[in-house]
């Protein structure tokens, strides 16, 4: 469910009680561990936590006009979502996010780019604020450049190899079909 607000004050106030308190907390917790550099403001529809086209100009890989997103919180229809892009460019720090959130015994459901919560009980607070910690700026746009590169050569070396195969059929249309040859088969 996107939001119309346009600051996160908005946001935050729009929100049943609630919820606001809710990702107000995480908010809370998100900012006291968040590395310098980041900026938090409204994005896709949510509150965001992203790296500053002053930072890093190239903007995010999919939409470069904007910015590189780092985290995120929002109120979804039937639930609360954590968005935590800092972990999905780190494998290890993604294991060690899913053990530390499962030692606690809450249970953890996680979809490919989110954390999906009904209440702030479960959710805890200290192994979200410990994964904010971690991905500094420095570390987080190292990987996110390391995967990039990753992706872009594997995507050029694919594209090479689908041009290679077009040009290859290409050139088995335009050949002149090879006339079947008949043996002649003698019988005894």
């Amino acid at each position: 469910m996107q939001s119309k607000a346009a600051t996160v004050a908005e946001y935050i106030a729009s929100l049943p009680a609630d919820r606001r308190e809710a990702l107000a907390a995480i908010r809370k917790v998100i900012l006291a561990n968040l590395d310098k550099g980041y900026e938090e403001g409204m994005s896709y529809g949510g509150i965001g936590y992203f790296v500053p086209h002053s930072t890093y100009p190239a903007g995010y890989h999919c939409d470069p006009k904007q910015p590189l997103p780092y985290a995120g919180i929002a109120s979804q229809k039937n639930h609360m979502c954590l968005y935590l892009f800092c972990l999905y460019n780190e494998a290890g720090e993604l294991r060690t996010f899913v053990k530390e959130w499962t030692a606690t015994g809450k249970k953890l459901d996680m979809g490919a780019a989110c954390v999906r919560f009904k209440s702030l009980d479960a959710v805890p607070l200290d192994v979200v604020g410990r994964a904010i910690k971690r991905a500094t700026l420095k570390k987080f746009l190292g990987h996110y450049e390391k995967n990039i590169l990753t992706m872009n050569k594997a995507g050029g070396a694919a594209a090479e190899r689908s041009a290679a195969r077009k040009k290859t059929s290409k050139k088995a249309a335009k050949a002149p079909a090879k006339k079947a040859v008949k043996k002649k088969v003698t019988r005894r």
